[in-house]
C-alpha cells in the first residue's frame, strides 16, 4: 500500500535524526513500529544508543532487535523521542492513543528533549476531531467519569458519542496501565485547549490523547516526498 511507503519514508527520514549516544523514547503503532525496525538495523551495524519504550508491544519488539533498553526511573532525561499520530494539524497538534499508549508516550515525551512524529499524509488534518480522541481513565467510578465527560460535552457544545473501548473479544480494552479508554467521538474539536483543560479537571481522567504544544517536528510522509512541519514555537532558539 502506498501509506506504508510513505510512512517508511517518513520513518526513514527520522532515523537520520539518531545518533551515536543518544537517549531514545520509542513511540507505539504501526509507524513507529516500522521506525523500531529501521533503528534495530543501524543497532545491528554499531549504532549505540539506549532506548524508552511507550509499551509492552514496543519493548518487546525493540528486545527482539537488540536495541538496549531502559526505563525512565534508569534514564529520566531523553534527547528525543520518535512516535506517530493518530491525527496531527498544521500546529503539531496531536490526537494520540489509537492503540491505547498515549498515557506513557505523553510522559515519555514529555521527558525528551525533543519529540519527532512521523506519519503519513492522511494524518494531516484542518482540524482535529475526526479521530475518536482517546480519554485513559480509572476503572474505580467509571459510570461517573463517563458521565462527566458527558456533561462536559454538553457544556463545550461537543458531539456527545462516547464509548468504552473494548477489545475484539468483547471485554473492556485495558491499557499497559491497567486502565480504560473512553473513545469520544467529536467530528470536530473547536478549541482542543480549552477540551484538554476541561478535562483535566474531572478526577477519573488519567490523561486524554490531546498532545498540544510537546512536538516539535512532525516528519509527514507523501505522494510528493517527505515535507517537515515544524511546530511554531515563540521562541525560535527552542527548535534545533
Amino acid at each position: 500500500m502506498a501509506s506504508d511507503d510513505y510512512k517508511l519514508n517518513a520513518a526513514k527520514a527520522a532515523l537520520e535524526l539518531i545518533e551515536d549516544g543518544m537517549k531514545v523514547g520509542l513511540g507505539t503503532g504501526s509507524t513507529a513500529a516500522i521506525f523500531i525496525d529501521l533503528l534495530g538495523e543501524r543497532v545491528k551495524d554499531g549504532l549505540d544508543v539506549v532506548c524508552v519504550p511507550t509499551s509492552r508491544a514496543s519493548e518487546i519488539q525493540a528486545a527482539n532487535l537488540g536495541i538496549q533498553l531502559a526505563t525512565l526511573d534508569e534514564e529520566p532525561f531523553l534527547d528525543v523521542t520518535v512516535d506517530g499520530a493518530d491525527e496531527l494539524d498544521q500546529e503539531l497538534r496531536l490526537i494520540k492513543g489509537g492503540g491505547g499508549a498515549h498515557l506513557r508516550e505523553k510522559i515519555v515525551a514529555m521527558a525528551s528533549e525533543r519529540l519527532i512524529i512521523i506519519a503519513d499524509e492522511s494524518k494531516v488534518v484542518d482540524q482535529l476531531g475526526a479521530f475518536p480522541l482517546p480519554v485513559e481513565v480509572d476503572g474505580f467510578g467509571l459510570r461517573s467519569t463517563f458521565e462527566m465527560i458527558s456533561v462536559l460535552c454538553a457544556e463545550l457544545d461537543l458531539k456527545q458519542d462516547l464509548q468504552v473501548r473494548e477489545t475484539p473479544e468483547g471485554e473492556f480494552f485495558k491499557t499497559d496501565g491497567g486502565h480504560y479508554i473512553l473513545d469520544c467521538h467529536f467530528d470536530v474539536i473547536p478549541d482542543p485547549e480549552e477540551l484538554a483543560d476541561c478535562l483535566s479537571l474531572i478526577p477519573g481522567v488519567i490523561e486524554s490523547g490531546l498532545f498540544l504544544g510537546i512536538a516539535e517536528r512532525a516528519i509527514v510522509g507523501g505522494a510528493d516526498g517527505v515535507t517537515v512541519y515544524e511546530a511554531p514555537f515563540e521562541d525560535e532558539d527552542e527548535i534545533v
